[in-house]
């Protein structure tokens, strides 16, 4: 087993930041050994978070890096941006509710595709999501 991974910093300003981001969570994700169904759960929930980060937050930064903790291993990744934040936690984190034209289900269906998930949000500075996928 090859050690945790220093963090991977990326830009999120454009859609290709997004396609960026999706590509690096899967080398990560192959990095620390995820089954397939767990490689496209997290690749799912970070593109997801990406497209937040830059529709509604104006762009950001991703921090992704293989992790391990308690004897666990696993990849962490934060989605950090300085847009207008969420004024309603509970309320974004409703399956069906949407501050766009989506489907509601961005935050919500991150939430459950990964293993631990943190969302910090101050309205008028931003918000960070935090997601870790650990393997089995």
């Amino acid at each position: 087993m090859s050690a945790p991974s220093a963090p991977d910093v990326l830009e999120i300003t454009t859609t290709a930041g997004v396609v960026q981001t999706r590509q690096q969570v899967r080398a990560l994700a192959q990095q620390c050994r995820l089954s397939l169904v767990d490689q496209t759960k997290l690749i799912t929930a970070a593109s997801e978070l990406a497209r937040n980060t830059l529709i509604h937050g104006g762009g950001g930064t991703m921090i992704g890096a293989v992790v391990e903790e308690r004897g666990r291993r696993g990849v962490r990744l934060a989605f950090t941006d300085h847009g207008p934040g969420i004024a309603d936690i509970d309320l974004a984190l409703t399956d069906g509710w949407t501050s766009g034209t989506g489907m509601g289900l961005g935050l919500s269906g991150s939430k459950r595709l990964v293993d631990d998930f943190v969302l910090d949000t101050t309205p008028g500075e931003g918000t960070t999501v935090t997601i870790t996928k650990w393997g089995r």
